[in-house]
């Protein structure tokens, strides 16, 4: 069966490398202890190629929809932000036209430059055949919910392609109020993957349902990862919390989000959360993710592997969705 996966990352270390290692170090990026027992993510997010399409084919997955990982291009104010989106945005096509029936693209934008942002999501999707744009977490302390992205998410809603919100660092303030003083390497996991990333994305979401964003962007279409970011299993008690307090609002919290929101299996590969998520969000809102190569695509074919699913709600996970949702090509056609 086709499987596309749409949270897949990538590295282009000659570019990374142009940030000042001061900046790279105030936004929290530290040392990541390598695996004991396979390869390290580090080195295999670099190569879009080969290695990658082994490891995909392994594993039965037809697509990788890749998106850049940090540090990147919202680290950058001003020109230099703006020129290094251009230029992972024209790597990444690059590489992607090398495989274009196994690869596609998510676009990186210079997110300390919303009018900047708007320019470049539209010179991916419509230049470059990019579907859609990925957004890593706050940028200089700014939600997605500020003002400044409107024109964003109104460029969004024009060529109809999602924006991925996905996790960042914590800025420092949150770093230190809730993971401070623990060893390093466990400081470093708390705050991201172990617990901190998942958090910030739902209450990112949450901001911009409460700020009216969903609201003035009644189209937009966002996608989260990692089953949901917690939002599944906390979705109807924060319904029921806001309700007398949201008399600015068009919708409920619950009715926003579920309008406007796709779910991503990313990195999480165990059935519990799962169900929270078909159960709260349905079939048609979830769509499959490894996470590679922070995630081996091995275990995301193992999960899929133990789903108990219709043979018509797997393909919807599996790649109908997703296929739907981002315009996929599939079998040299339009989706």
């Amino acid at each position: 069966m086709r499987t596309v996966a749409l949270e897949e990352h990538f590295s282009v270390p000659h570019l990374a490398r142009r940030i000042d290692p001061s900046i790279v170090s105030r936004r929290g990026y530290r040392p990541r202890s390598a695996p004991p027992d396979g390869p390290n993510p580090l080195e295999l997010m670099t190569e879009i190629g080969e290695r990658r399409l082994k490891s995909m084919d392994e594993a039965g997955i037809t697509v990788q929809v890749l998106s850049i990982t940090g540090p990147g291009p919202d680290l950058l104010p001003g020109a230099d932000g703006v020129a290094m989106a251009r230029e992972i945005n024209d790597y990444l096509a690059t590489s992607i036209a090398r495989h274009p029936d196994r690869f596609a693209g998510f676009a990186a934008l210079p997110m300390q430059s919303p009018d900047a942002c708007v320019e470049e999501l539209r010179r991916s999707v419509r230049d470059l055949g990019f579907h859609g744009a990925m957004v890593n977490g706050t940028t200089e302390g700014r939600f997605l919910d500020h003002p400044s992205y409107d024109g964003l998410f109104a460029a969004a809603v024009e060529l109809d392609v999602p924006i991925y919100v996905h996790p960042h660092i914590p800025p420092e303030p949150v770093r230190q109020a809730y993971f401070s003083d623990l060893p390093a390497g466990a400081s470093r996991v708390l705050e991201t993957a172990g617990w901190g990333w998942h958090s910030e994305t739902a209450v990112h979401l949450l901001r911009m349902v409460l700020a009216g964003t969903l609201d003035r962007h009644p189209g937009l279409k966002l996608i989260i990862g990692h089953m949901g970011e917690m939002l599944p299993m906390m979705l109807d008690r924060a319904d029921n919390v806001f309700r007398n307090d949201i008399g600015h609002l068009k919708r409920s919290v619950m009715r926003a989000i579920l309008d406007q929101v796709w779910i991503t299996t990313s990195g999480i590969f165990t059935e519990p959360p799962f169900l929270a998520t078909l159960l709260t969000f349905g079939i048609d809102r979830i769509m499959f993710s490894v996470d590679y190569p922070y995630a081996p695509n091995a275990a995301g074919r193992k999960f899929l592997d133990r789903l108990s699913l219709s043979p018509a709600d797997m393909a919807k996970l599996t790649h109908g969705t997703a296929d739907a949702l981002l315009k996929l090509n599939v079998g040299g056609k339009a989706k």
